[in-house]
């Protein structure tokens, strides 16, 4: 009886080198998906729970996975891994956009970090300023703010809804201020300064909350 010959080599190689084509392969352990090792030309994919490598059985379901996206698999997108990349990089743009450290919020409230620290928790367990955490720190985006380090007044009725919602806290960052298609293209936090557009802002931070919400369902 004629050897079967390993798929799998190939596949493998194949697999990696068109997520690396794309810029995607560093979005894979963010999707709880298999990683690789590479040696030279060499790849191996590994179960990201056991680190064992990947049978032929299972590195087919996983390129069939990747490509499921789109009328032709050999076209296909990895919708989920550029999803990841792209709220990567808003991310790193929030960051490298403005935040403040409890210190940070004390020096514009004129008080102790302590004072500071303590007002921004009780304030967030009333959903009125949103804090998100990043590598073992609490972040402020400093775009609620106003010159004092009080959260905008007008912005109240905006987070209320999505801090409700139970949603990612990056989530509501991107949403906050980035172009919002709910808005016709406007960045939420900035059209709440507008009194007329304000009810606008607010009726598309209850949907996208109700969104939310049905996702997490």
């Amino acid at each position: 009886m004629a050897e079967v010959p390993d798929v799998r080599p190939a596949l493998a190689a194949e697999l990696a080198g068109w997520l690396e084509r794309l810029g995607l392969s560093g979005q894979l352990t963010a999707a709880g998906l298999p990683t690789y090792d590479r040696d030279g030309d060499v790849v191996r994919w590994r179960d990201p729970a056991t680190g064992e490598e990947l049978d032929a059985e299972r590195l087919a379901e996983l390129d069939r996975a990747l490509r499921a996206v789109g009328d032709d698999p050999a076209h296909g997108v990895p919708v989920e891994l550029v999803r990841l990349r792209r709220d990567a990089e808003v991310r790193q743009s929030l960051l490298d956009g403005g935040w403040l450290d409890y210190a940070g919020v004390a020096r514009l409230r004129g008080t102790s970090e302590n004072a500071a620290r303590f007002a921004l928790h009780k304030a967030a367990q009333r959903r009125t300023v949103l804090l998100v955490q990043h590598e073992g720190g609490t972040l402020v985006p400093r775009f609620q703010l106003d010159d004092a380090g009080e959260v905008r007044e007008e912005l109240l009725a905006v987070l209320e809804p999505l801090l409700a919602a139970g949603g990612d806290p990056w989530r509501a960052w991107i949403w906050l201020t980035t172009p919002a298609a709910l808005l016709g293209g406007a960045v939420p936090h900035e059209a709440a300064r507008d009194p007329e557009e304000r009810p606008v802002v607010q009726h598309a931070a209850v949907a996208l909350a109700e969104r939310s919400r049905s996702a997490q369902g």
